[in-house]
């Protein structure tokens, strides 16, 4: 009995091992590759035009070069069906889409916004076509590559990377804007996904022991035929437009909610933008080290839970109105668990994925988590006016209940992660 608890310790890697490997450093690094390139065509770029004279209008109709993000698995079957010459299905395609994407949003810094707007909008969305094509690749890679106990913390990894690199695209991006060129700035920018690409070089390609799909009919079908078979396929879909809606209407109006009860716009710069990232960042490391312990089902229950009740806070902070102190704690926890559930949430979608169509499996499933972001929030400003911020959080916290309660369908406490 004594030996063979022995070799149960021998064989399971320890938390240290787990935390500092290959594969969670290509997490991160390829997180960063991801993150970067989103605010360049949006934070970025509308502050070039603007400093150009270009018209609010066509400002505001340049959102729509971010089209890709959204229907990225329209594309998707292609990168699980073919598999490249070089580096394997995953690497392969992943070099192509990053050499690319250097080169687009290098040439995106060489165009001319005031007078010649239209090509600015298409080397834009050449950007943004590559730059989805990167994270298609990169998700199903960080599927493939991670083992089932990993992928909580390694999509951790993954998200906070993430953070960083849009934190560098659009903070560094508009400093640097400041003493050089925008061109230059795109140039610059260009070379920091350098990283990205000696990491898809190096990385060795993920072992999977299925097939690949063997036509196009195959790869676009059959990872639907796939999904839908599975018994608790649309309680799932329900979990996954439910998960988060009530923590994603709370911060849609959250800014208009701070300058209402009479913080001053360096008070929410400083503490939102400030000590919400962080807290945030620490929020998705902290969540993905819980997740080796107690798995990934069992995190969703936890982290929706402090979700719900981070949301509860911003009740607390339309009661007592303006103080400083009470803003900070409100932000850090809310900030800390949405992190948690953000990191939960990504892993546990990766981890329903077949590996045999992971690229347009995990396409679909993420533009299907973009759907609460953009419907849930478009009636709060609505809500908010009629019924009051205290009312209104009160809400947002109730509807986190629907999420809570599919949990126990599509992943009960007593279902440990396999």
């Amino acid at each position: 009995m004594l030996i063979k608890k022995n070799e149960q310790a021998f064989q399971q890697p320890s938390l240290i091992a787990l935390i500092f490997n290959r594969r969670m450093l290509v997490a991160l690094i390829m997180g960063f590759a991801c993150g970067l390139p989103l605010l360049l065509t949006i934070t970025v770029l509308q502050a070039w035009m603007k400093e150009e004279g270009v018209d609010l209008t066509v400002i505001g109709m340049m959102a729509l070069v971010g089209l890709p993000y959204t229907l990225k698995f329209i594309w998707a079957p292609v990168l699980d069906r073919f598999t490249l010459p070089f580096l394997g299905r995953r690497r392969g395609w992943l070099l192509i889409a990053q050499i690319a994407l250097i080169f687009s949003i290098a040439a995106l810094g060489t165009s001319d916004p005031k007078n010649s707007p239209w090509l600015l909008a298409t080397v834009a969305f050449l950007v943004t076509f590559f730059s989805a094509t990167q994270d298609i690749v990169v998700d199903a890679y960080r599927r493939e590559d991670l083992s089932d106990a990993e992928l909580g913390l390694g999509s951790s990894l993954y998200i906070n990377g993430y953070r960083v690199g849009m934190l560098l695209a659009s903070g560094g991006g508009l400093i640097m804007a400041d003493f050089l060129p925008f061109s230059l700035v795109y140039v610059i920018m260009a070379a920091c996904l350098l990283p990205g690409v000696v990491t898809t070089l190096l990385a060795p390609e993920p072992v999977i022991f299925t097939d690949t799909p063997n036509s196009m009919r195959e790869a676009v079908l059959a990872p639907l035929v796939e999904y839908f078979n599975r018994p608790e396929a649309l309680w799932i879909l329900a979990f996954i437009l439910c998960y988060k809606i009530g923590d994603t209407m709370a911060s849609a109006m959250t800014t208009p909610f701070y300058l209402d009860i009479g913080f001053s716009k360096t008070e929410i710069g400083t503490v939102v933008k400030l000590i919400g990232f962080w807290a945030t960042v620490l929020g998705a490391l902290i969540g993905g080290i819980i997740m080796l312990r107690l798995g990934i089902k069992r995190s969703l229950w936890v982290f929706g839970f402090l979700q719900a009740l981070s949301t509860a806070g911003f009740v607390f902070l339309a009661r007592i109105g303006h103080s400083l102190p009470a803003l900070t704690a409100v932000i850090g926890f809310e900030n800390l668990s949405s992190g948690m559930g953000t990191a939960a949430y990504a892993a546990f979608m990766a981890s329903i994925t077949n590996k045999k169509f992971t690229a347009t499996q995990y396409a679909l499933l993420s533009s299907l988590m973009g759907i609460p972001r953009v419907m849930a929030s478009a009636p709060t400003g609505l809500f908010a006016k009629h019924l009051g911020w205290e009312s209104f959080f009160i809400i947002c916290t109730l509807i986190a209940i629907p999420g809570m309660l599919l949990l126990l369908k599509v992943s009960p406490w007593t279902a440990a992660d396999q």
